[in-house]
Formats: C-alpha cells, structure tokens, sequence
C-alpha cells in the first residue's frame, strides 16, 4: 500500500527487500504490510531559547546570558537524515527539542566562561558567531543543522554591565566631544579651505567673465564698426541714389514745362496768326478794297473833271488841272492813310481792334439812344423809396449803365479790355466815348 508525507517529514522504510533503511524525505513509497515498517521523522524548524544564568567569565564576572536559536533536521542530505534516524526515530518531537537545547546551553555556557564580560558586551557578533560554529559542529554529528544564532539579553546582577556601560558611555561622550570639536576643526578648517576655493574660484571665474567680457565687448565693437560703416555706407548710397532721382524727377519736370511751354507758345503763335488772319479778313482786305474804291473814284472823278474841264473854257483849264492835281492828292493821301492804317492795324493788333471799336461806339450808342428819341410818346419810371435818383436823371442813369457794360461785351467779343487800352480808368472810357 502507497504511504504519503509532505515536504516537512521523512519517512523511513525498513525491514523486508531493504538491507538498510530507506529514506524518503517528502514524497510517496510503497510499504508492504506486515513485512516492512514505516516510521516518520518530522523536519520542522525548532526554535530554542538558550538561557545560561549566573556563568562566570573569564575573570570572575558572573553574568546571565539569553540566545535565541533556530534549529532543523537535514533532510536534503542523505548522510545527516540518515545520521537524524539513529539519533531520534522513535522519540517524541519534545525529546529531540531537549536534546538539541543542552547541546545549545552547554556550548554557549562554555564559549561565556572563555571569554570577558567586555569581549562578549562590545562583540556581541563575534560571541554570537563563536557559538554557532561550535554547535553547529557538534549537531551536525546528530544530523541537524543550526540554521541562526543571535545573542537577545546580556545581564548580570551586580551592576557590572551598568558601569561598564556607564564607562563606555562616559568615553563615548568624551570621544563623542573630542571628536565632535575635531569634526568642527575639521569642518573649519575645511570650511575655510573650501570658502577659499571658492573665492579663488569666484575672482578666476570673474576674471575669465571679465575677460570674456572685454573680448566680446571688442567683438562687439568690431562689429558695431562693421555695421556702422556699412549702414552710412548704405545711408550714403540711399542718399546718392535719392538724389539721382530728385535731379530725374527736376529733369522730367523741367522737360514737362519746356514741352508745356512750347506748347503754349505754339498755341499762342497759331493764335497770332489766327487774330492776323482774322485782322486781314476784318481789317486789311477791307481797308484794300476802300483804298482800291476811293482810287478808282478818285481816277473817275479827275477824268470827270478833265472832262468838265474840257467842255468848259480853256481859260479855266489851268483851274481844272489844279483842282484834279488837289484831288488826286488829297486821295493819294487818303490812300497812303489807310494803308498806313492797315499797316498799323496789322502791327498793333488790339490797338486796330480798339480803333474800330472807337470808331463804331459812336454809332452804338446813337442806337442805344434810338428807342428814347425816335417814336417814344411818353416814358414811365417807377421808383421805390429806397432809389435816390427819380425821373431824368435815373433815365441818363440807366442809358450810361448800358454804354459802360459795352467795354465788357467788347472784352467777351473780341478778347480786347477797352479799359486797359484807354488807361484804365471810366474816365477815360467816357472820355473815348465823347
């Protein structure tokens, strides 16, 4: 039949088929009833506190010491399980805790008497490394295996330990002082060495800042040169430029004027000769043509004279002669006026527009003056309180109102201002009027 444990037990099979007991830690094994047996061993941990009380040291110290230990049965290795089975297979689990515990006692009872009350107080790991290793040496003979050991309580009851630790205490105070003033010496000391770095570091620091600074207020300065030079460079060339194209513009404006100019200048030129033709049409050709009539009148009245003359007595023929010669002269002279005329007319040409305007006022004015004379039974003039002239005189009032608008027709007719030709004055219109 089929017999199982688990990992924190071993069995153990003997008797028939098995020269020596077989060990089975953890697992399953067939047994065979009646013929073979079947044991178990248990491989739990066992935790022991060991307390040795009132064991003198090395030097007659009587102290008391607690330790707390973990112990187990080797299962893993064959040798020791096998070692554990002679030992304790068949005793209860409190049989193998004693024995274990003695064991521990005994051990640490003899490692505390070999040595002093200060070597076990100041090296509690060395102690507690000591013991270990010899029990562990001793146990491992019955197949266990002490697995840790650590001291928990150290006492005595005649005060030893208090002034030993009053002692230690005082020379750790002492230490603690000694040490603490050396540590601020130290520190001081360090401190200082350190402010001094670091002040040495600080001026070679503001000593590279200022170099740097310098270098690259010089860079700057170089390239503020550079900048300078090409701005006014570029400031001189804007300039240079600027003035280029004000002297175009003073060019193209001056041409503009020149070509304005003498376009006003042919303009005015085809106006003269506009107003010379308008002067030959108006003034020339007709002073010809009466030059041309008074002649031929002229010459038809002397050959009528001659004639006359002729029929007439011979004793009146020097008188005749005379006569014709006196007329042939005065229309001679009166042609040579109006060429001459003519000829002034066509030299001045606003003074010929003026005479003939002067010489047709008269007339103009006559007709002005036509409706009042001729025809008119009777005038009636209405007039308001506000007008200070009534009857006649507001008549030749209203009559040299529109004789002295003339000079402005004229003006608007001929572009010709009578004003400025007569003196610029109405007293010299009215007097030309006269």
């Amino acid at each position: 039949m089929f017999h199982t444990c688990g990992p924190n037990e071993a069995m153990v099979i003997s008797g028939c088929c098995y020269a020596r007991p077989l060990l089975i830690p953890g697992g399953r094994v067939f047994k065979w009833p009646f013929i073979q047996k079947l044991q178990k061993l248990s491989l739990n941990t066992m935790t022991f506190r060991v307390e040795t009380n009132n064991v003198y040291t090395k030097k007659g110290v009587e102290i008391s010491v607690t330790g707390i230990a973990q112990v187990k049965i080797e299962g893993q290795k064959e040798e020791m399980l096998a070692k554990a089975c002679q030992q304790f297979l068949g005793k209860r689990e409190r049989e193998i805790h004693n024995i274990a515990l003695n064991t521990l006692e005994g051990h640490q009872r003899a490692i505390m008497g070999n040595m002093t009350v200060e070597e076990i107080y100041q090296d509690r790991v060395s102690f507690s490394k000591l013991v270990f290793e010899v029990a562990s040496a001793d146990l491992a003979t019955m197949g266990m295996t002490v697995i840790s050991y650590t001291i928990k309580d150290l006492s005595d009851a005649e005060g030893y330990l208090v002034a030993l630790g009053q002692s230690r205490t005082a020379e750790v105070h002492r230490d603690a002082r000694i040490g603490e003033a050396d540590a601020k010496m130290q520190a001081g000391i360090k401190e200082a060495q350190a402010h001094q770095l670091k002040m040495e570091a600080k001026y070679a620091n503001d000593v590279k800042m200022a170099e740097s600074k310098r270098t690259y207020e010089i860079e700057q300065a170089k390239f503020n040169e550079q900048i300078y030079i090409q701005q006014a460079q570029a400031d001189l060339a804007y300039n240079l430029q600027a003035a280029i194209q004000r002297q175009k513009i003073v060019e193209e404006e001056a041409k503009i004027v020149e070509i304005e100019r003498q376009q006003q200048i042919a303009i005015q030129e085809q106006e003269i000769l506009r107003k010379q033709k308008e002067l030959d049409a108006k003034v020339r050709q007709p002073a010809l043509a009466e030059k041309y009539k008074k002649e031929q009148l002229a010459k038809g009245q002397a050959i009528k004279i001659v004639n006359e003359s002729e029929a007439e007595a011979m004793a009146i023929k020097m008188k005749g002669d005379a006569q014709a010669a006196a007329v042939n002269a005065k229309a001679k002279a009166q042609a040579e006026e109006m060429e001459l005329k003519a000829q002034a007319w066509q030299q001045y040409q606003d003074a010929a527009l003026v005479d003939m305007v002067l010489q047709a006022l008269p007339q103009m004015v006559s007709e002005i003056a036509t409706p009042f004379t001729e025809g008119t039974k009777g005038i009636k003039m209405v007039a308001t309180g506000s007008e200070a002239q009534v009857g006649a005189a507001k008549l030749t009032g209203e009559v040299l109102d529109i004789v002295e608008r003339l000079p402005n027709v004229v003006n608007n007719m001929t572009g010709v201002d009578l004003s400025k030709a007569l003196g610029g004055t109405p007293s010299g219109q009215k007097a030309a009027f006269k």
